[in-house]
């Protein structure tokens, strides 16, 4: 910024009071020429936020739980992946089961937010309900992330340490599915948990024998909603006749 002051001119208005670094004068044609140089502010350098780092760690953990299991990955495998120490790592986990139920838990509110939307979408009867939320299940663990898959992978008894913790989140989980399967109109004297148990089985079985393009998560989805449908109603069907 340059202010330029003429001896020969009368001052009219007090300047401003400007803060500036150094002054620079020289003389051109009887005019006295003054150079304020003012420093540039300086523009601080973002360093990544702790919780993204944390994201980013929880993301490669993922991966590496869902392909190489837990106890075959280790925390220098992590830490490599996001370019940091091991001992950095321990910053935001202070072991590999506290990373784990953190994977867990971020798996299980993928998979119950996409069940909530569906059944908030939903207005049909309990069966088409139950369905809705198989589908979405269903679709979040075959095409969502790692974080997903790894509920399917990676089994509360093979973590000791942590398997309280993983079962807690499980059973917070299929709170949905106790719900939606109390209110099917099932034949008296069935068993509804150990119905809840095989739907959910069956769903989460899935992803160990799934292939892309043959059938759609939600078409397998619905046949398995249906075949179980279909055995009831049959069970009905044998009740009445007897």
């Amino acid at each position: 910024m340059f202010l330029v002051a003429n001896q020969r001119a009368e001052q009219t208005s007090k300047p401003k009071r400007l803060q500036f670094d150094r002054i620079q004068i020289s003389h051109y044609n009887q005019t006295i020429v003054c150079f304020y140089v003012y420093a540039m502010p300086t523009l601080a350098t973002h360093k990544p936020q702790a919780n993204n780092r944390r994201e980013i760690v929880l993301e490669i953990a993922a991966g590496f739980f869902v392909r190489k299991g837990f106890n075959g990955t280790s925390i220098r495998d992590i830490a490599k992946e996001a370019g940091m120490l091991p001992g950095s790592l321990y910053y935001h986990f202070p072991s590999k089961e506290a990373l784990l139920v953190a994977v867990f838990e971020e798996g299980v509110q993928r998979i119950s937010a996409a069940a909530e939307a569906a059944l908030a979408a939903c207005q049909g009867n309990a069966w088409e309900r139950l369905q809705a939320a198989c589908e979405a299940h269903l679709v979040t663990l075959l095409e969502g992330s790692d974080f997903a898959s790894v509920i399917v992978r990676v089994l509360p008894q093979d973590v000791p340490g942590a398997a309280e913790e993983l079962i807690s989140l499980r059973n917070d989980y299929e709170k949905t599915f106790i719900a939606l399967v109390d209110a099917l109109p099932l034949p008296a004297g069935t068993d509804r948990s150990l119905f809840r148990l095989m739907l959910i089985g069956a769903l989460n079985h899935v992803p160990l024998w799934y292939r892309p393009g043959r059938e759609t998560p939600s078409n397998l989805a619905r046949q398995i909603v249906a075949n179980l449908r279909f055995a009831q109603d049959n069970t009905k069907t044998e009740g009445k006749r007897t």
